[in-house]
């Protein structure tokens, strides 16, 4: 009996034990070929035991109970340049997957010395080596005042403002928000935004899951050839792979992105084969009855589903399926709201319904041993239905409401990518595609609010294609030099707008981990299309689409970069760039219009027609870095951004453009501390301070405005007067929980934004009611939390 006892009592020691390990799993490529290596060496560093194995005929490896918490591994292989990972956090509840892509060293082993190299700063897509970071969704959920939303991650790095606290919109080195291309699993997408708008890129609420992404690229300037029909910046997100080995688990609750489940695993072991599902259903509307400010006292609702299916191996090739959706819906009513409302009046009602999804299909088929033709087919959608109902009489006992204005945009597009890449020899290696886009859009708008009549802004069911194509080489002179040379052009068939792209950067190594980088090129981008299709009345009852004719808008790009190591874990970047913009859309007559100036709201301008291109703009400033990896228990990461945004409209006078802040500082710093006996857990704390300079806006004629009834600029003032500047202070809490006995693992946060309460401003607007130019402010203190389980 006593036997009994010690053995049971020792298998249950045992078992705690083998709680408190958890696997790291991954595959080992080829950089440039994306081709498997066979036999590279994996290795856990900094453990008591040796953890190591290599890989097999697929590139995959395993490594066995490893301890929970921060781990780091070395990657080798023979002739190839080595490489470590750290910060690969696991739990007790949910495995880590990694893709590692190693580089061909260029010169003969004998004649060079293999070093490990800790990537971390560098973009997955290796023919981006200028203005282009990687970003992993560790990042998205530690700092602080982020609310899960990969946008607002980036506001964060260098060069880059957000619109204001309501929305997610991206402003980058003083460009319009519309200038940011997003793309998921290589093919772009419409706003992938709740509450979104046709032509749009932002939103109050990201319809895009953190925990579905896996490491992936945010680019800000002189971007590949790969990536068109952008002005400012890409983001190019793409889905992690789900456990091809066990079924986990996780459930979550956040106060921004409400109910979340998650669910991955195995479909077929012996091909591979895996599946990854997320769903989320929003509780916002919780933070309304609580009375805490969102910008508005509506209740938002939003739900998002999101899927990765992996075929695994068949005998076609890799094959993977996709998808993401998004609905939301808001009601405004008029007794509801006050005059501090974001976005609605006290005297009516507004209806908002939008929707968002795209599925595509994904396939990689080798061509030999350097060569791979992958292939994306898509699918996608996005709608907006907005009805605007006005009250009369409020204060009389007798009122009454008319329904003064109607939105119902729907767009599809059907998207084909396809691209062939291929590795010469170390030192070369080319990418050619194409990618066509078909539009089918459905647009209408219509008002009443100042006629008895209605009056069509805009109403037209019509269709267009933008053809895409590009050609991308990088070639290592030697060790020290890098030259990246691409083409890109695109065509429009809506008015046979074309674009020719030259596009080239040139990376040089110093020695002790300095690189010093120039970049160039030509991007272009066509008009949204609410302001290209506009129809205008040219007669009484006859609209005709007097912006179809719009070339595409232009922008060359210039920066220099230099990059520096401060020892292991310190990075030191600063980057001067230029940016000048022409065949900018602008009136035939002499205004301060200019299309540079759209884009930060929930629509455009409905009034802006035979419009040409024949507008300017400028961009310059310089940026710098200062970041510490997270290593020993904390991180920190410093960014200054001091830029100057200007444009020209129809009038020739240059004036400052709606997103010209002139500088922006971030601070951002964490803390993790183990605790527990074994030091499985960990408290955290992270805190983020932000400050910009004020936004330039457009002052109002309240004279005219009192007589017109309805808002009216000074036009010929555009621009001229400036908010005070912003300021905002985040601090967040948080606790991580490994359990014993169980793969179970816990996560809590509680996130304070906006911790002093600081009042910013929105805007300063006619209220047509009280008859003033009031002061409206943004999201003031704001308390966020998250609580995830994982487990399998």
């Amino acid at each position: 009996m006593l036997t009994r006892l010690k053995l049971i009592a020792w298998l249950s020691l045992f078992s705690v034990s083998l709680s408190a390990q958890q696997n790291i799993k991954g595959i080992v490529l080829d950089k440039q070929s994306e081709m498997p290596l066979i036999g590279a060496t994996v290795q856990v560093l900094g453990v008591e035991q040796n953890i190591g194995t290599v890989t097999d005929i697929d590139g995959a490896f395993t490594l066995e109970d490893v301890p929970i918490g921060r781990n780091t591994i070395a990657i080798s292989y023979l002739g190839y340049q080595s490489m470590t990972v750290p910060n690969i956090y696991l739990t007790a509840g949910k495995e880590a997957y990694l893709e590692i892509k190693l580089e061909e060293n260029i010169e003969q082993l004998s004649e060079v010395v293999v070093t490990a190299e800790v990537q971390k700063d560098k973009a997955q897509n290796e023919l981006a080596t200028v203005s282009a970071r990687t970003f992993s969704v560790e990042e998205v959920n530690r700092y602080s005042g982020g609310r899960s939303d990969v946008a607002r991650l980036a506001a964060n790095f260098a060069g880059v403002s957000t619109a204001d606290d309501a929305r997610n919109d991206i402003v980058i080195r003083g460009n319009s928000p519309t200038g940011v291309l997003w793309r998921v699993e290589g093919i772009p997408i419409p706003n992938p935004n709740h509450f979104s708008a046709t032509g749009t890129t932002g939103g109050p609420v990201s319809a895009l899951n953190p925990n579905m992404i896996k490491n992936s690229d945010f680019m800000t300037s002189a971007f590949p050839a790969e990536y068109g029909n952008a002005l400012a910046g890409v983001f190019d997100l793409g889905f992690r792979t789900g456990n091809k080995d066990k079924h986990e688990f996780t459930a979550q609750v956040a106060a921004v992105t409400g109910f979340e489940g998650m669910a991955e695993g195995p479909i077929n072991k012996e091909n591979r084969s895996s599946y990854l599902v997320a769903a989320r259903y929003s509780f916002l509307g919780l933070a309304t009855e609580l009375g805490l400010p969102i910008g508005t006292n509506a209740t938002p609702n939003y739900r998002d589903i999101a899927f990765n299916i992996q075929l695994g191996k068949t005998s076609v090739g890799q094959v993977s399926f996709f998808g993401i959706a998004g609905s939301s819906d808001i009601d405004f009513l008029h007794d509801e709201v006050d005059e501090q409302d974001l976005f609605a009046a006290t005297d009516e009602d507004l209806f908002v319904r939008s929707n968002f999804g795209v599925v595509g299909l994904k396939h990689n088929l080798i061509l030999d041993q350097n060569t791979y033709w992958r292939t994306i087919i898509a699918g996608s959608t996005s709608s907006t239905t907005i009805d605007q109902n006005r009250f009369f009489n409020l204060d009389q006992g007798d009122e009454t409401s008319t329904l003064i204005g109607e939105i119902n945009n729907t767009e599809t597009r059907l998207t084909l990518s396809s691209f062939v890449n291929r590795k010469f020899s170390a030192r070369l290696t080319a990418r050619a595609g194409v990618l066509f886009e078909q539009f089918n859009y459905d647009l209408a708008n219509r008002t009443r609010e100042f006629t008895p009549d209605w009056l069509t802004t805009y109403a037209f069911d019509d269709n267009t294609g933008l053809w895409q194509a590009f050609v991308q080489t990088q070639y290592k002179i030697d060790k020290a030099f890098t030259l990246n040379l691409g083409l890109h052009t695109q065509l429009l068939t809506l008015n046979d707008d074309f674009a020719l792209e030259p596009r080239a950067a040139l990376n040089y190594k110093f020695q002790n981990g300095q690189t010093l980088s120039l970049g160039y090129g030509i991007h272009s981008q066509v008009a949204p299309l609410p302001i290209l299709l506009a129809q205008e009345e040219v007669s009484p009852g006859e609209l005709m689409e007097t912006n179809r004719d719009l070339a595409a808008t232009r922008s060359q790009h210039f920066v220099l970069a230099y990059d520096v190591r401060l020892g292991q874990d310190w990075r030191l970047k600063a980057e001067a760039y230029y940016q000048y913009i022409d065949k900018v859309p602008v009136e035939p007559f002499p205004t301060s219009f200019s299309l540079l100036n759209e884009g930060a709201d929930f629509g455009f301008s409905d009034d802006r027609f035979s419009l040409v291109n024949e507008g300017t703009g400028t961009n310059q400033g310089v940026e710098l870095t200062l970041e510490k990896f997270f290593s020993k228990g904390y991180y920190s990461l410093i960014t200054f951004s001091l830029y100057d945004s200007k444009y020209k409209g129809s009038d020739g006078v240059e004036r400052n453009t709606a997103f010209n802040n002139k500088y922006v500082a971030n601070f951002l710093a964490g803390r993790e501390i183990k605790i527990g006996k074994d030091k499985r857990n960990a408290l955290t704390f992270d805190t983020k301070l932000t400050t910009a300079g004020g936004r330039y806006y457009t002052p109002v004629d309240l004279a005219a405005s009192q007589a017109a009834g309805q808002e009216i600029l000074l036009e010929d003032q555009a621009f001229s007067e400036r908010f005070s500047p912003y300021f905002r202070l985040d601090v967040k809490f948080g606790m991580k929980l490994n359990s014993k006995r169980r793969k179970v693992s816990h996560q809590f946060y509680f996130d304070i934004q906006n911790v002093t309460n600081n009042q910013n401003v929105f805007a300063r607007r006619y209220n047509r009611l009280t008859n003033e130019v009031n002061e409206v402010y943004q999201i003031g203190f704001f308390p966020d939390f998250m609580y995830r389980l994982q487990f399998y």
